[in-house]
C-alpha cells in the first residue's frame, strides 16, 4: 500500500469514526455503535473502501490495548477482588452454558461434525470487554458494582477463551487435545496476572523521578506506552492475550494502588496519577475508535445469504442461544432483577473475540461458507444489539453511579 493511500484511508477511518459516534450520541445511541457502523459502511459490507488488512489490524490492536489499560487505570483493585467470587461465577456460567448449547444446536439440530460444532460453541463463549466497557463508560456506569463484576468476568472470559481456542486448535489440527498444555497455559496466565502489576508498580518511583527531572516533553506518555507494550509482549509470551498485559499495566498505575506507599508521598503520587491520565487521554481517544471501526470492517455482511431458509433457522437458533445463555450468567450478580439482567446483557457482545474464532475456523477449513456466514451474523447481532439493550436497562435504573469511597 502506498503511503498516500494509507494516509487517505486512515483519514477516512478517523473522520468516519468521529462523525458517526457524534451522530449516534446525538440520537441518544451509544457512541460505540456509531464507530462500529462506520466500519460496516466503509468496509466490505458496503463501500469496500477499507479492508481488514494487517496495517489497520495493528492500529486496532493498539486501540484495544489502550482501552483495556484505561479500564485497569480506573479499576479499584480492592473492590474488584471483593467481587471476585461473583465475577468468577458469572464468567464460568457465561462460558459453560453457551459452549454446551452452541455445540448442541450445531451437532444435534443441524448435523454438523464434532470439530465444527465445538468451534461454534467456542465462538459464542468469550465476551468482548472492549464493547462492554465502552458502553458502560458512555453511560457513566463504569464505576458501579455491576461494572466491577462485568469487568472481572470479562477478563476471566478472555483467559478461558484463549485456553478453549488453544484446545480446539490442537484438536482440529493435530487430532488430539493436550490437557497438560492447557493447564500449563492457565498456570502461566494466572501467575502473570498476579505478578505483573506488582513488578510494574516497582517502576513507579523511577517514572516519578524521570517525570520530575526530564527536560524534554512527553516523558510520562512514553514510559506508560512502553510499559503497556512491554507487558503485552510478556503476556503473549506466557500464552495470554496481549490485552491482559495492558490491563495489568493499568492496575499497577491506578491511583489507589499508590496509597500503601505512605502518607509522605501520597499527595505527589496523586499528582503523578493525574499526569498519567492527562497525558494518556488524547492518545487513547485517538486510537480506541480505530479498534471499533475495524470491528465493523471485519464483519462482512455480504458473505451472508439472506435468502437461505437454513441460514435463518440456524442463525436464529444460535443467536437465541448466544444471547440467552449470557443473560443467564447474570443470575450471580448482586442486587435485584434489574441489576442481574443488566449484568447478563453486558456479557452478551462477542465483537472481536467471536470473529477471531470464526476466522481461525474458516482458515483451517473447519467452517464452510454457510457456517461461517451464520457465525459472523451472530457476532454482528450480539455486538450491535447488546449496547442498545444495556443503555435501555441502565438509563434510569436509579442504581449506584460511582464507587463509595
Amino acid at each position: 500500500m502506498e503511503v498516500s493511500v494509507f494516509f487517505l484511508k486512515l483519514l477516512v477511518v478517523l473522520l468516519s469514526a468521529k462523525l458517526f459516534a457524534e451522530l449516534f450520541s446525538r440520537m441518544s445511541i451509544p457512541a460505540v455503535l456509531g464507530e462500529v457502523t462506520a466500519g460496516l459502511i466503509i468496509g466490505p459490507s458496503a463501500l469496500g473502501f477499507i479492508a481488514p488488512d494487517a496495517v489497520f489490524h495493528l492500529l486496532a490492536e493498539i486501540g484495544i490495548l489502550l482501552l483495556v489499560f484505561e479500564v485497569g487505570l480506573e479499576t479499584d483493585v480492592g473492590q474488584l477482588v471483593r467481587e471476585g467470587v461473583r465475577s468468577s461465577l458469572v464468567a464460568v456460567t457465561g462460558v459453560l452454558v453457551p459452549a454446551a448449547l452452541g455445540y448442541g444446536v450445531s451437532s444435534r439440530l443441524f448435523g454438523m461434525g464434532t470439530v465444527p460444532s465445538l468451534f461454534v460453541g467456542g465462538t459464542i463463549v468469550a465476551t468482548s470487554i472492549g464493547i462492554t466497557v465502552r458502553v458502560l463508560k458512555d453511560l457513566n456506569k463504569h464505576h458501579t458494582r455491576m461494572a466491577r463484576i462485568v469487568i472481572g468476568a470479562a477478563v476471566l472470559d478472555d483467559v478461558i477463551g484463549v485456553v478453549v481456542l488453544a484446545l480446539l486448535y490442537d484438536f482440529a489440527v493435530k487430532g488430539t487435545v493436550s490437557i497438560i498444555a492447557a493447564i500449563r497455559i492457565l498456570v502461566f496466565i494466572t501467575t502473570f496476572l498476579l505478578v505483573a502489576p506488582v513488578l510494574a508498580k516497582l517502576f513507579v518511583p523511577l517514572m516519578a523521578k524521570l517525570a520530575s527531572s526530564s527536560r524534554t516533553k512527553g516523558m510520562i506518555p512514553t514510559i506508560v506506552v512502553s510499559l503497556i507494550l512491554g507487558l503485552a509482549v510478556v503476556s503473549h509470551g506466557v500464552g495470554a492475550p496481549e490485552i491482559l498485559g495492558a490491563f495489568a499495566a493499568g492496575i499497577a498505575l491506578e491511583r489507589r494502588f499508590f496509597l500503601p506507599l505512605g502518607a509522605t508521598i501520597e499527595h505527589y503520587s496523586h499528582q503523578l496519577a493525574e499526569k498519567i491520565e492527562e497525558s494518556m487521554t488524547p492518545i487513547i481517544d485517538l486510537f480506541v475508535p480505530v479498534f471499533f471501526v475495524m470491528v465493523g470492517v471485519s464483519i462482512n455482511l455480504r458473505a451472508i445469504n439472506m435468502t437461505s431458509g437454513t441460514f435463518w433457522d440456524f442463525a436464529g437458533m444460535l443467536a437465541s442461544v448466544a444471547i440467552l445463555s449470557k443473560i443467564a450468567s447474570g443470575i450471580w450478580a448482586a442486587g435485584g432483577f434489574r441489576e442481574k439482567l443488566s449484568t447478563g446483557v453486558a456479557m452478551v457482545p462477542r465483537g472481536e473475540v467471536g470473529l477471531i474464532f470464526a476466522e481461525v475456523g474458516k482458515r483451517n477449513g473447519i467452517f464452510d461458507d454457510a457456517s461461517y456466514a451464520v457465525v459472523v451474523f451472530v457476532v454482528a447481532l450480539t455486538t450491535l444489539s447488546a449496547p442498545l439493550a444495556l443503555k435501555f436497562l441502565m438509563k434510569n435504573d436509579g442504581g449506584e453511579t460511582a464507587d463509595k469511597k
